[in-house]
């Protein structure tokens, strides 16, 4: 594009927003209520104007026309919008960011696995002393056998854990 037919497209614009914008700009705030939208679709219409040289060429009151069907479009065009129909304002966000619990998960995942290869008397004192947090004079009444065994059975129920955690993979 030459400098001078630069200068013949900015002059046609400038001129374009000179005679139309205002009113258009009224025209699309009344339709939708909000003054920086219509500013928006004032510039798009008139954007759309200027790139169709064929339209500029007619009488006035047709380019007129033709500027508030095109605005009235894109209003339309706007609720239309699939942005419009699923985005909601509000103040306070539905989602606020979460620690991903993936890991968590797994680790839930692999100790279940290791509890079912211990015996019945081990996996009772790790879900007593573990899950239930009960101390071993409280899963030594529950459970009718001596602190003694509880403590011992504790001790070779961690064991075997630790080699069943071992066995898939778990290294610590």
């Amino acid at each position: 594009m030459s400098s001078s037919s630069a200068d013949a497209q900015q002059q046609l614009l400038e001129a374009l927003h000179q005679a139309h914008a205002a009113e258009l700009s009224r025209f699309v705030a009344r339709l939708t209520g909000d003054h920086a939208q219509a500013e928006d679709i004032t510039q798009e219409t008139l954007f759309r104007a200027w790139q169709r040289p064929a339209v500029l060429a007619r009488p006035q009151p047709a380019v007129r026309a033709w500027l508030f069907t095109v605005a009235r479009n894109l209003v339309v065009d706007d609720w239309r919008s699939a942005r419009k129909r699923h985005e909601i304002g509000t103040d306070q966000p539905p989602e606020e960011h979460q620690p991903d619990s993936t890991d968590r998960v797994l680790d839930s995942w692999l100790i279940s696995e290791a509890l079912t290869v211990l015996s019945t008397e081990h996996r009772q004192i790790l879900l007593h002393g573990y899950y239930r947090s009960l101390s071993v004079r409280e899963i030594a009444l529950e459970l009718g056998i001596p602190e003694g065994t509880v403590k011992s059975r504790m001790h070779y129920a961690l064991r075997a854990m630790k080699l069943a955690l071992q066995e898939r993979g778990v290294t610590q």
